[in-house]
């Protein structure tokens, strides 16, 4: 695993090291300053170097380099994990902007916590929550001092992104399901690629210790709970990627989302949808080019969310030619103009209602080249945000709270759809 931690400054020079075996030594900073930091290959070449059979690691923060040195075959996304985690503890215990002199006048406690979070080149406990039970230096305020029991539980990693103790007057469980559609469509109106990346974001303010059970309509869970006689759709959910408090086993073997959340807002889950997208806009460009000095860009974007709905911030690019000398522009409704800067007629909406239709027609004038060249057509550019509408059909189905007391909680749900990369070739 991991041989040595150093912290460098834009010198070269070593500010702190940490060796947790002895494979590698100091001299090893040398090689890297010559080849990466004097070399001035930092931004320019991949964060990791291999230098006499040793491979550095390494990650900036301002005019720092973090980097870790090792000779075996390790996981390169463990150790950038650990390298990042490590920069976010000391965020938390000197400052966002934490810089070299505030590093070099907390030297006892920065080697403390690379002491506490690495044993023997293997990454141990990285939570803040946790460390600053028994390191309270820097900007982190000393708390109670916990039981020797609770204390030893945390510290093996049972349960260390919460803490006891923790009390609230109202129990609140606020849950986003956030959405990126990415589509792109050919000139013939054929789908070339659509998929839905969602994460479902979360803010917890719940008492104690509370166990939590979430649901979503996943296909899989929908067809095993409905009977032979009822029969409900459900959404086919790929790759699902979790935050470490969601029990896996529990996951793998029924589908259900187990877990007790951390306190305070969090990631609970990302996941990917495929198939069945419901694309929020359909767009119908025409384009007519009339010799080398005139063209036309006819289009027609329609919602095809519920009237219920509204879209807001929708920005449609449509692209013209770099030659394109004067514009005339009509449209149904909101503002469009011709940006040169961008090489598009820009048309912004500021609330698009559902099941609406609106029209954008173009008349282009075009400055004569002396070497004809074609137009080559990028595609229409489409930015939105709809919101209580997703695009995946994912939704909420459940979120039930188990904890000791039965007390009641109180949840909202919000559902939130952006465009990704939403092209529309022309």
């Amino acid at each position: 695993m991991i041989s040595m931690i150093m912290v460098l400054n834009q010198k070269g020079e070593i500010m702190i090291s940490r060796q947790y075996r002895d494979d590698v030594s100091r001299v090893a900073a040398d090689s890297f300053r010559i080849q990466v930091i004097a070399a001035k290959e930092a931004s320019s070449q991949p964060p990791i170097k291999r230098i006499e059979n040793c491979s550095f690691l390494y990650t900036r923060h301002l005019n720092m380099y973090f980097v870790a040195l090792t000779k075996s075959n390790v996981n390169p996304a463990l150790v950038f994990e650990y390298l990042f985690q490590k920069i976010r503890v000391l965020k938390a215990y000197l400052g966002e902007e934490f810089d070299e002199n505030s590093m070099r006048n907390n030297m006892t406690l920065i080697y403390e916590l690379m002491d506490e979070t690495m044993d023997f080149g293997y990454p141990q406990n990285c939570a803040v929550d946790v460390l600053r039970l028994y390191i309270n230096l820097g900007n982190i305020k000393p708390q109670d001092e916990p039981e020797p029991e609770q204390l030893t539980k945390q510290i093996t990693g049972a349960i260390d992104w919460r803490r006891e103790g923790i009390r609230y007057k109202k129990n609140e469980v606020y849950i986003d399901v956030l959405e990126s559609v990415n589509l792109l469509i050919s000139s013939s109106g054929s789908i070339l690629r659509s998929e839905v990346t969602g994460r479902v974001q979360m803010n917890t303010k719940l008492t104690g210790m509370p166990e939590c059970k979430f649901g979503l309509n996943d296909k899989l869970v929908i067809e095993k709970e409905s009977t032979a006689g009822r029969k409900k759709s459900g959404v086919e959910i790929d790759d699902c990627t979790f935050h470490r408090c969601v029990r896996l086993g529990k996951f793998d073997a029924d589908r259900t989302i187990t877990f007790i959340p951390p306190d305070g807002e969090f990631e609970l889950m990302r996941y990917r949808v495929n198939d069945n997208v419901n694309l929020p806009f359909r767009l119908i460009p025409a384009v007519q080019e009339e010799g080398q000095t005139k063209a036309s860009i006819n289009l027609k974007v329609i919602a095809n969310f519920s009237e219920k709905l509204f879209a807001t911030h929708v920005v449609i690019k449509v692209p013209v030619p770099k030659n394109t000398s004067k514009s005339k522009i009509k449209n149904s409704f909101g503002r469009a103009k011709y940006e040169p800067e961008q090489n598009a007629i820009v048309w912004r909406i500021k609330r698009f209602p559902g099941k609406a239709e609106c029209m954008l027609s173009v008349d282009l004038e075009l400055v004569r080249t002396v070497r004809p060249k074609a137009w080559v057509r990028p595609p229409i550019n489409v930015e939105f945000q709809v919101p209580m509408f997703t695009a995946s059909g994912v939704h909420v189905r459940f979120l039930r709270v188990y904890d000791k007391s039965g007390y009641q909680t109180n949840r909202w749900v919000r559902y939130i759809t952006k465009a990704g990369g939403y092209q529309v070739r022309i």
